[in-house]
């Protein structure tokens, strides 16, 4: 399903000239894997980080030490940095980020299944958040969904670039 979510973005950020940065933690690279398995892709996608130590979040994508310090990296606030780092660094109009606790036990004080997810784009940023039920893969799948929700909603919009 994911698949089929991500090609039907594809489609839509190309039709609506944009282009896409992803920042992930939790999900380690499959989000933009996801993405990428859509032919065409390359239209649209910028690239990925996978910043999965707190200090690669500071020095990659420019996430406040002091936030990571006081709060974890496991929030909204945290999910949205690393968003708008995503679209600094790689120059797209529009950027996802994942974080949280994939599991199978918590993490900085959250349950497994803690998941924030955010989007950053001109004028345009969000975050959901999420307690997800399952095992450590089945949290990330979830979270992969999530992000792609987001970017779905974001499209319809904006853009009404969400279908086809």
């Amino acid at each position: 399903m994911a698949t089929d979510r991500a090609a039907k973005l594809v489609a839509g950020l190309r039709r609506a000239h944009l282009h896409l940065a992803v920042a992930e933690s939790l999900t380690g690279g499959q989000l933009c894997a996801t993405i990428v398995e859509v032919p065409g892709a390359s239209d649209v996608l910028r690239g990925g980080v996978c910043t999965y130590a707190p200090d690669t979040k500071v020095e990659i994508l420019g996430v406040s030490a002091e936030l990571i310090a006081e709060r974890g990296t496991v929030n909204q606030e945290v999910a949205q940095q690393l968003a708008a780092g995503a679209r600094r660094l790689f120059g797209s109009e529009v950027a996802l980020a994942t974080t949280g606790v994939a599991g199978p036990g918590p993490a900085e004080g959250h349950p497994a299944g803690t998941v924030y997810v955010a989007i950053d784009a001109p004028g345009h940023q969000t975050w959901t958040a999420h307690q997800f039920a399952g095992d450590r893969q089945q949290v990330r799948n979830q979270s992969v969904e999530a992000a792609l929700r987001l970017l779905e909603d974001y499209l319809a919009k904006h853009y009404n670039a969400d279908d086809e």
